[in-house]
C-alpha cells in the first residue's frame, strides 16, 4: 500500500491506543505446599522458624565453598579446573547463545532500514510489415525501444507490538538467558562438588593402599614366624597355609585397591579438562576432617541453589510464550515506508524530477489456518504446565537431598566415633592373641581371625570417614555451596531452620 501522504490522523492514534493492549498474563510463581520445618532437623533448630518463599534472584554461590575442607591440594585442583573443566566450558557457551538470542528478539522492538540500488535495461515496442504491388515485394522493420533505468533508495519496516508479541518474546528470551545462566552456576557447582568428592575417593584409596602394604609387612612377619615354628616343630603344616593364604588374599586386595586408585586419578583428570596421560597426582595425602555441620540450617539457603533459580526463570519464559501465542489472533499493524530516486540517466539520477517515496500502514491476519492458532496456544498451555510441574519437582527434590545428607552427615559422625572404638578394641584384641599364639596357649587360627578383623576394622573406618566427608559435601552442594544464607537472617540466630 503506497500514500503519497497520510489519509487521516486517526489511524496514528488508533496505533497508539491499540500499543496498550497485550495478551500477555501476569506471571506467578508456582505455589508449592511444603511442611513447615526438616524432618531431620533437630527439635532446636524445628523451633527456630518455619518455611518462607525461596526468591531465586537471590541465587548465588560463594566462590571457594570447598576451602571449608582446608586442603591446599584440593583448592588447587578446583583451580585448574575452573578453565578446563568441559561441562563448565558448555555451559558457557549455551549461556553465550541464550543471550545472542536476548539481542536478536529485542532488535524486533525497533524499525528495520534497508538500501536497493539497482539498473535495469529493457526493451518495449516494435513493428514489422510487408507490402508488393506488381509481383514486387518488400519488407521493413523495426527492433522497438531499448532503454537503461537506474535506481537508488531507501526503505523502512516497523511493526508496531500492539498485542505484546514482540515485547513477549523479548521477556522470554531474558527469562530463557537468566535460567542459561543458573544453569552455568549450577554447572559450576555440580563439577566442584564432583571434583571434590572425587578427590576424596582417591585419598581414601590412598589410605587404604598404605594400610594394605603396612598389613602386609606385618602378615610377612607372621608368616615368616610361622615357618620358623613349623621347622622347630611346634606349628603345623596348616598354620602355614593358613598364613600363606592370608598373606596372599591381601596382596589381592592390594591390587585392587591400587587398581581402584588408578581409576578415580583418572577420573580426576577428565573433570580437570585432561587426558588422563597429562596428569597424575602423588600420593601420602591424608583425608581431611569435615568441617563440622551446623545444628540448624536456614530456609534461605534453598534460595541460592542456582538449578531452583533455572526451573523458576524457565516458568517465567513459558508464561511469556502463552501470551506470544495469543497475539497470533489478532492481526499485526506494519508502517513502512520507501524513498528513493529512479531515472534513465546515471549522471543526473540524484535530482528532484527522479524523486520517488511511498508512506503507509498495513494490517495483516490469518482468516483461516486450520486450527494452528489454537493448537500452538494449547501447545504454549502445555509446556507452561510442564515448566510448573519441573520447578515443583525441583524444590522437592532440594528438599530431599537436604534431608538425606542433614541424616547421614549425623549418623556418619556417629559412626566414625564407633568404628574409632572398634578399630582399638580388635587391635587390643590381636594384642592379646599374638602373646598367647607365642606362648602356645591358642592355635594359629585365632591369630588369623583377629589380624582379618583388625583389616576389616580399619578398612570400614577409612570408608566411613570418606563416606562422612561426601555427605557433607553433598550437603554443601545442596545448600550452594554455604552454612549461612546471604543477606540478615529472617529469625534471630545466624542458623535457624525455616523456609
Amino acid at each position: 500500500m503506497q500514500l503519497k501522504t497520510l489519509q487521516t490522523p486517526a489511524i496514528w492514534l488508533a496505533a497508539a491506543l491499540l500499543a496498550g493492549c497485550s495478551t500477555q498474563s501476569a506471571y506467578q510463581r508456582p505455589a508449592l505446599d511444603v511442611p513447615a520445618q526438616f524432618k531431620e532437623a533437630t527439635p532446636e533448630a524445628a523451633e527456630a522458624g518455619i518455611w518462607r518463599p525461596a526468591d531465586p534472584s537471590r541465587a548465588q554461590v560463594p566462590d571457594n565453598w570447598w576451602e571449608l575442607f582446608g586442603d591446599e591440594q584440593l583448592n588447587r585442583l578446583q583451580q585448574q579446573a575452573a578453565t578446563g573443566n568441559q561441562s563448565i566450558a558448555q555451559a558457557a557457551a549455551r549461556l553465550r547463545a541464550a543471550q545472542a538470542a536476548v539481542a536478536s528478539s529485542q532488535a524486533g522492538l525497533f524499525p528495520t532500514l534497508g538500501s536497493t540500488a539497482g539498473a535495469t535495461r529493457s526493451r518495449s515496442g516494435g513493428a514489422s510489415g510487408a507490402s508488393g504491388t506488381g509481383g514486387n515485394t518488400g519488407s521493413s522493420g523495426s527492433s522497438g525501444n531499448i532503454s537503461t533505468n537506474y535506481s537508488l533508495g531507501l526503505n523502512a519496516s516497523w511493526e508496531l507490538d500492539l498485542w505484546g508479541r514482540v515485547s513477549g518474546t523479548v521477556s522470554a528470551s531474558q527469562a530463557s538467558a537468566q535460567a542459561s545462566s543458573d544453569d552455568l552456576a549450577a554447572a559450576r557447582l555440580s563439577a566442584q562438588a564432583s571434583i571434590t568428592q572425587t578427590y576424596f575417593s582417591l585419598r581414601a584409596a590412598d589410605a587404604s593402599v598404605r594400610l594394605l602394604q603396612e598389613t602386609l609387612q606385618g602378615y610377612e612377619q607372621s608368616l615368616k614366624l610361622t615357618n620358623n615354628r613349623y621347622r622347630a616343630g611346634v606349628a603345623s603344616s596348616a598354620d602355614v597355609a593358613q598364613a600363606e593364604a592370608q598373606y596372599k588374599s591381601t596382596q589381592a586386595q592390594l591390587i585392587e585397591a591400587q587398581t581402584s586408585r588408578a581409576q578415580l586419578e583418572h577420573a580426576l583428570a577428565a573433570l580437570l579438562g585432561l587426558p588422563p596421560a597429562a596428569f597424575s597426582l602423588e600420593a601420602g595425602a591424608e583425608l581431611p576432617p569435615p568441617p563440622e555441620v551446623p545444628a540448624m540450617l536456614s530456609s534461605q539457603l534453598l534460595e541460592q541453589r542456582p538449578d531452583i533459580a533455572a526451573a523458576e526463570r524457565r516458568v517465567a519464559a513459558a508464561n511469556a510464550q502463552v501470551g506470544v501465542a495469543r497475539a497470533a489472533f489478532f492481526p499485526a499493524l506494519t508502517l513502512s515506508a520507501t524513498a528513493g530516486y529512479r531515472g534513465a540517466s546515471l549522471s543526473n539520477l540524484v535530482s528532484a524530477p527522479n524523486l520517488f517515496w511511498s508512506l503507509g500502514p498495513s494490517l495483516a491476519l490469518a482468516l483461516f489456518d486450520g486450527g494452528a492458532r489454537t493448537a500452538a496456544v494449547e501447545s504454549a498451555r502445555a509446556s507452561l504446565d510442564l515448566a510448573a510441574a519441573t520447578y515443583r519437582q525441583t524444590v522437592l527434590t532440594a528438599l530431599q537431598e537436604v534431608e538425606d545428607n542433614l541424616v547421614t552427615a549425623s549418623a556418619l559422625a556417629r559412626e566414625q566415633q564407633v568404628q574409632v572404638e572398634a578399630v582399638a578394641a580388635a587391635q587390643k584384641a590381636l594384642d592379646v592373641v599374638n602373646n598367647q599364639y607365642r606362648a602356645g596357649t591358642v592355635a594359629y587360627l585365632n591369630v588369623l581371625s583377629a589380624q582379618t578383623t583388625v583389616l576389616s576394622a580399619r578398612r570400614s573406618l577409612i570408608d566411613v570417614r570418606n563416606r562422612r566427608l561426601a555427605a557433607v559435601n553433598t550437603l554443601l552442594k545442596n545448600v550452594a555451596g554455604r552454612w549461612e544464607p546471604l543477606g540478615p537472617a529472617s529469625v534471630q540466630g545466624p542458623q535457624a531452620v525455616a523456609r
